[in-house]
C-alpha cells in the first residue's frame, strides 16, 4: 500500500510529465524513418500542420471530429511548433556529430527542406502575431514570439550549415 502511495506522490513531487507533442501516427512514422532527411521532412509537414491548424482555430474555423488537434488550443500548437523543431535541430545535430560520410547528402538535404520550411513559416508566424495583437492575447502572442526566435534560429543553422559544405557542383580546377 506504501508502494502505490508513492507512486501516486512522485508525478505531484516532480511536476507531471511533459505532455506529449506529436500524435501516435507521427511518432509512429518518425520511428519507421530513420534517414535524417526523411526524418526531418517528416518533423516540418508535422510543425507546418500545427501553424495551420492554430490559424484556422483562430479565424474562427473549428476541427473537424477526430483531428488529431481537436482539443487543443492554438497555445498548445505553438509550443507543439516550438518542441518539434527543438527536436529537429537535436536530430541534426547529432547526424552531424556522428560525421558519417554516407549521411552527408542527407544532411545537407534535410537542412535545405529546414531552410526552405522555415522561410515559408514566417509569414504564417506573422498572421498569426498579428490576430494575437488584434484578439489582445498576450500568452498566444509571447508563444508566437517563441515561435518565431526558435525559426530563426532554426533558419539560421540551417543557413550557416549549407555553407559550411562544399558545392558538389563546383568543379574542381584541373590539375597540372
Amino acid at each position: 500500500m506504501a508502494a502505490v502511495a508513492c507512486a501516486c506522490m512522485v508525478p505531484t513531487l516532480f511536476g507531471n510529465p511533459a505532455k506529449e507533442f506529436l500524435t501516435d501516427k507521427e511518432i509512429e512514422l518518425i520511428q519507421e524513418n530513420h534517414e535524417i532527411s526523411i526524418r526531418v521532412k517528416l518533423y516540418l509537414d508535422f510543425a507546418a500542420s500545427r501553424l495551420k491548424a492554430a490559424e484556422q482555430r483562430l479565424s474562427g474555423k473549428e476541427s473537424e471530429a477526430g483531428d488529431p488537434f481537436e482539443f487543443l488550443a492554438p497555445e498548445d500548437m505553438l509550443d507543439g511548433y516550438y518542441r518539434i523543431l527543438e527536436s529537429v535541430m537535436r536530430n541534426l545535430d547529432d547526424a552531424a556529430q556522428r560525421a558519417d560520410p554516407q549521411e552527408e547528402s542527407s544532411i545537407l538535404k534535410a537542412l535545405r527542406s529546414l531552410k526552405v520550411s522555415m522561410e515559408s513559416a514566417f509569414p504564417e508566424l506573422e498572421i498569426l502575431k498579428k490576430i494575437a495583437e488584434e484578439k489582445d492575447k498576450e500568452h498566444l502572442w509571447n508563444q508566437v514570439n517563441k515561435a518565431i526566435d526558435i525559426s530563426k534560429g532554426a533558419h539560421e543553422g540551417a543557413v550557416l550549415g549549407l555553407a559550411r559544405q562544399p558545392n558538389p557542383t563546383a568543379r574542381k580546377p584541373p590539375s597540372k
